[in-house]
């Protein structure tokens, strides 16, 4: 989730994948219709969004159990579990892995010698703001606009909105 330098001049620190967009996405429809089955494309019409391409992200989901899938006629997914108890951290994690990472390598697993040598407190600093927001708000939390408010305060800082 973390990136590197992104196009000249631009650098990107946090970078949502589309597959982790689409991911939250779709489980925020899951969320709204709970706990009723929603099928594939009922979903990708909701968020206008690839129906193959939500597919794959919806197998990833049920792989790490955040939602399951009924077959047939009737079929279609749900959430595993209340939207209360279901993180967008658990879901960018389910379709994308770690939340950050360094060139392949997790924060920790990071060295750096000379002038670079605490870098590594930096990354991992940066990993663990990250957790304070997506690992702290749930889908029903997001759905009702109802953030913890140490997210909101976020939202509401003068430079949060604007891009550097």
């Amino acid at each position: 989730m973390c990136g590197g330098a992104g196009r000249r001049g631009h650098d990107r620190w946090v970078q949502i994948s589309a597959r982790g967009d689409y991911a939250v996405r779709a489980a925020l429809s899951l969320a709204q219709a709970y706990p009723a089955l929603m099928s594939a494309q009922a979903i990708a019409q909701d968020q206008n969004m690839p129906r193959k391409f939500l597919e794959a992200v919806l197998a990833d989901l049920r792989r790490a159990g955040v939602v399951r899938a009924q077959r047939g006629a009737e079929g279609g997914y749900t959430l595993s579990s209340s939207p209360r108890d279901v993180t967008i951290g658990q879901i960018l994690r389910a379709v994308d892995g770690p939340l950050a990472g360094v060139r392949g390598l997790r924060p920790e697993e990071t060295q750096y010698e000379g002038a670079a040598e605490n870098l590594p407190n930096l990354w991992v600093a940066v990993r663990a703001a990250v957790r304070e927001v997506v690992d702290e708000v749930s889908l029903a939390e997001l759905i009702s606009g109802r953030m913890p408010a140490h997210v909101r305060k976020l939202t509401t800082r003068p430079d949060a909105w604007q891009p550097r």
